[in-house]
């Protein structure tokens, strides 16, 4: 195997699939600097921005088969460092005005869709085609315009400002691309100069929205840069965060179902990964892969949920295993006899007060605090029940509200998050106990 680079080389890239097939497979794991199409060997070089970048794309696709339009394709590190040959079909940004802009969101805290773009862009000349892409480290368009004129114009004007206030900053580059290929219009991609090309398979909503598990927000449309309407649920969400969500969470992910890798088979099963996942949304259903028993499909309750999984969940440490947690390449877990459902759980706890329960979302801590427990429990007790998954440091059982709480600590993440994920919704005394991660560091 290539020692590790940050060009990665895809073979069996039959002429079907197309550069934003490609840009739309590498672009979840980073930003792509160049990307050239070897169509006489059915070979394609892809050029992250950095060597990181490519080793997680490699470490994702070890485990899970790359496939793009019922294709497989197959990809291994490049010998090539780094691509030299700026072919015409080179993707990335460059200095040369070009009617085609890269343009990237920082700070993207509402949803941005093609029509938010073309309300920014088209007052700056005609565009023919929007196509996004939607990935964990931040979110990119390419935008094409009928006049190299119009695609400067709009640069000049545009680079810097914000498409909402205070957040949505604009960063925009001229692309290499000759021209973008667009085979749907709907709310990700567009060709305006073909309005009658279909939308996307069955399943996607053509009503670009948010859930955040206490109702749907649709996008409200109008307005100018810096002037766009406020949307006040959004920004409550927001706040939930700072006022800004963690870095790599966008608020405009679509893709519900994750991959969890690395498991240990022997401890692990669904209903232990639904309490650690259900910290960070509602889970409809959970299916372990009984052919890959270190493998999980877990199918949260929408895309900004999943998200702040992986943001918060990718890496941790549990019952001995480094967790890989990204998005799954299935849109939703079918389900099945294998398949565990929890969409009707009244365990989930983002069906009321979803904006409080993101401000309590963090990784994993060595403190972990225990709710609904009974009136006259002791932290004895407490201890005894916790006890079997670690050196618990310290203890303290206080009333908020009426209600008995407790927090414990203990020597280390890995065992405050085992002891949640074997006895959250298990019976103390009679009780169902709640147990989450507490942020605070210390009793």
């Amino acid at each position: 195997m290539a020692e590790p680079s940050k060009v990665i080389h895809v073979r069996n890239v039959g002429h079907e699939i197309s550069e934003n097939d490609l840009l739309q497979l590498f672009q979840p794991f980073g930003v792509i600097t160049k990307l050239v199409m070897l169509r006489a060997k059915n070979q394609a070089l892809v050029q992250m921005q950095d060597v990181a970048s490519a080793v997680s794309v490699l470490q994702c696709y070890t485990s899970t088969q790359p496939t793009i339009r019922g294709r497989n394709v197959y990809i291994q590190f490049s010998s090539h460092q780094e691509l030299t040959t700026m072919d015409q079909n080179t993707h990335g940004r460059g200095d040369e005005p070009n009617r085609i802009l890269l343009v990237t969101i920082h700070q993207a805290v509402y949803p941005i869709t093609v029509d938010v773009l073309h309300q920014v862009f088209s007052p700056h000349g005609f565009v023919e085609k929007v196509v996004t892409f939607q990935k964990t480290a931040g979110f990119q368009a390419l935008i094409q315009y009928q006049s190299r004129n119009s695609a400067v114009t709009a640069r000049n004007s545009l680079q810097g400002r914000n498409i909402y206030d205070g957040c949505c900053q604009l960063d925009i580059q001229y692309s290499n691309l000759e021209e973008l290929q667009v085979n749907y219009n709907n709310e990700r991609t567009r060709d305006f100069t073909n309005p009658n090309l279909p939308a996307e398979p069955k399943g996607r909503s053509s009503q670009p929205s948010y859930v955040d598990g206490a109702g749907m927000y649709p996008l409200p449309t109008g307005g100018a840069p810096g002037a766009f309407p406020q949307m006040a649920n959004h920004a409550a969400i927001a706040a939930a965060f700072g006022g800004v969500f963690p870095p790599g969470i966008t608020g405009m992910n679509d893709r519900c179902t994750l991959l969890v890798s690395s498991l240990n088979p022997d401890s692990i099963d669904e209903d232990k990964l639904f309490n650690l996942f259900s910290l960070y949304g509602n889970i409809v259903r959970i299916k372990l892969l009984r052919n890959k028993p270190d493998h999980a499909l877990v199918q949260m309750g929408d895309g900004f949920q999943a998200e702040l999984a992986v943001h918060f969940l990718k890496g941790i440490t549990l019952f001995g295993k480094r967790l890989d947690v990204n998005f799954s390449r299935y849109p939703q877990i079918t389900s099945g006899a294998d398949t565990h459902e929890y969409v009707n759980s009244n365990l989930n706890r983002f069906n009321r007060n979803a904006a409080k329960n993101y401000r309590y979302c963090c990784s994993p801590t060595k403190m972990i605090h225990l709710s609904s427990i009974p009136q006259d429990i002791s932290e004895e007790e407490i201890v005894s029940q916790l006890e079997e998954h670690g050196s618990i440091v310290n203890t303290k059982v206080f009333e908020t509200n009426g209600k008995k709480q407790a927090l414990v600590l203990f020597e280390n993440e890995e065992q405050a998050t085992e002891a949640l994920v074997c006895k959250n919704a298990t019976t103390l005394d009679g009780s169902v106990i709640r147990i989450s991660f507490s942020q605070s560091q210390a009793i």
